[in-house]
């Protein structure tokens, strides 16, 4: 082999797989969070779990990418561990849709699939024909490449060395293994099942020989799934063993069945003159029939994926932890549905740390109210929490803005920056309320019983304008807005009318001096509060301004 077939191998392979990331990019862009939507949504029923799964990971030609978006998904606890276990059966189904494409043998048409893609992205207005074109131009690249490494790789075919590496495979072990080995390395079954196809049409490996690498392909491209499972929570990682034992139970039956019977001489006689076509098919036929076989245990294998990895129990007991942001999808892992899968994971931890806001101003006007100190440490506890989670998310968020991605995400993580900065200043202002009740306790001081009653009321108006906050069904961002507006306003009016009854009380003499300063200071409190609520449904309404039109549902999403 010359060094100019080798330099044109190395070519052919760096377009095939630019071709792909081409493809993954415009789909991103294009459907990014559509398809997120789809997987979280249609995934109850087994069969219906299986077709999203198949159908999505056609569109966008790599089960990896689709996996590591249910691990997501599973770790957000967005889709429970069995509605996983279809889309993972079906996402293996789904990704042989690249080897038939290659088999059709479509690269003398190539360069003008690659040409229509770019005119689009050149010559079309529209961020959306960009992205399709995108899409377009990939494919055409990818086969552009496909075709340069099968030219390249025919002078093998004299080579006694290679053809003797490539006999070896007729092991299954050793095929098995070469075939994972490739896979984990390049991180896409999709790719290197395009390049044993590559192989195959240059007459450099044989089916016999070919299927024991393909089957160890299914299995190397679970480790795309295992280290995106790094650091996130027990199911997450059960995802990942289920997809492993998928691949691994499918193994053991294909390898059974070409030992025992004329498996591989009936897959020939079908295409003898299409190699890649043969690749193809055995493809196809070991994803839908272990699906065909497992999927009456679908329940049965989440169930194993249990008992191999157990709870721990009780983890970090006492400490400080991110519930969802376990692990930070990036770009450059060409991962369809990554920022969706961000904005996923970032407002379930939001929502979690405006929870713990929302408590602390429970408590701290119950402790006002019952002039006790006995909710002090729970409330200490949260603030703490608080803290944690601002300084935590905050550093997510930072991380996530480095990152490419559209201007559409990029508008709703830097809202969530900015809710994440309200929400803790509800926090603090819960907690000088909580200092109050301290206060009252320390030197001995009472609110009368007319002061107690507006604490009562304040109490009331607060949780009930943070309530509209929380996540509700079927409520768009602007009613949202106008609930809490009204709120607010409704917090205005009563700490004006407060006031003037605290001055009233003063006048009298029924209010010492030092309660007097108390209480005022709590007014202040009161309505920074009601500013804040305000302040977090204004982003999130700029957040998703125009998000529910386009897609119909966004307008369900809170905080």
């Amino acid at each position: 082999m010359k060094t100019s077939d080798i330099l044109i191998l190395l070519g052919g392979l760096a377009l095939f797989l630019y071709g792909m990331h081409m493809m993954s990019d415009g789909l991103e862009a294009a459907a990014g969070n559509r398809m997120k939507r789809i997987l979280e949504k249609l995934t109850a029923n087994r069969f219906l779990g299986i077709a999203v799964g198949a159908g999505i990971t056609a569109v966008i030609q790599s089960s990896s990418a689709t996996t590591v978006m249910v691990v997501g998904f599973v770790n957000s606890r967005l889709m429970t561990l069995r509605q996983a276990v279809w889309i993972i059966m079906g996402a293996n189904i789904g990704t042989t849709i690249t080897g038939q494409l290659i088999a059709l043998d479509i690269s003398a048409i190539a360069p003008l699939i690659a040409f229509i893609g770019v005119s689009m992205v050149v010559f079309l207005k529209g961020e959306k024909n960009h992205h399709f074109g995108a899409i377009i131009a990939g494919l055409g690249v990818l086969f552009i490449g496909m075709g340069m490494m099968s030219d390249a790789m025919m002078p093998l075919r004299d080579s006694e060395g290679f053809i003797h590496l490539m006999t070896q495979f007729s092991n299954p072990l050793l095929g098995i293994l070469a075939g994972a080995l490739f896979t984990a390395v390049i991180q896409s079954s999709s790719a290197s099942v395009g390049i044993l196809q590559a192989l195959a049409s240059s007459g450099l490996i044989g089916l016999s020989s070919s299927v024991y690498v393909l089957f160890g392909q299914n299995i190397g491209t679970c480790i795309t799934a295992v280290l995106a499972s790094i650091g996130t929570n027990r199911n997450a990682k059960r995802t990942t063993i289920i997809h492993l034992l998928f691949n691994t139970i499918g193994t053991g039956i294909f390898v059974c069945v070409c030992m025992l019977t004329p498996f591989t001489s009936v897959i020939q006689s079908l295409t003898p003159d299409n190699p890649a076509a043969q690749i193809a098919n055995v493809h196809t036929l070991f994803n839908i029939v272990t699906t065909l076989l497992l999927l009456p245990f679908g329940n049965y294998l989440a169930s194993l994926s249990e008992k191999l990895l157990p709870d721990k129990g009780e983890e970090e007991e006492g400490g400080h932890s991110l519930m969802y942001l376990h692990t930070l999808p990036h770009a450059g892992d060409y991962k369809i549905g990554w920022a969706a899968l961000a904005v996923s994971q970032l407002q379930q931890e939001v929502y979690r740390m405006f929870q713990f806001a929302r408590e602390n101003v429970l408590l701290s006007f119950e402790s006002v109210e019952h002039r006790s100190t006995k909710k002090m440490t729970q409330i200490l506890a949260n603030e703490e929490y608080l803290d944690y989670l601002n300084m935590e998310i905050s550093r997510y968020i930072s991380t996530l803005m480095a990152q490419e991605m559209s201007h559409k995400d990029s508008k709703i993580i830097n809202g969530y920056f900015k809710i994440v900065g309200n929400i803790e200043r509800v926090g603090d202002h819960a907690m000088n309320i909580a200092e109050y009740a301290e206060m009252l306790c320390n030197k001995d001081l009472k609110f009368s019983s007319t002061a107690i009653q507006e604490i009562q009321s304040m109490k009331a108006v607060c949780l009930t304008t943070l309530d509209q906050l929380a996540p509700q069904k079927s409520v768009s961002p602007l009613h949202i807005l106008e609930q809490v507006a009204k709120y607010e306003q409704q917090i205005d009016d009563i700490n004006a009318q407060f006031r003037q009854n605290q001055i009233i009380r003063m006048q009298n003499g029924t209010c010492l001096a030092e309660t007097s300063i108390l209480y005022s200071e709590m007014l202040t409190d009161f309505e920074r509060i009601g500013d804040h609520a305000l302040n977090i449904a204004k982003e999130y309404t700029t957040m998703w301004e125009g998000e529910s039109k386009e897609m119909g549902i966004a307008a369900t999403e809170t905080l």
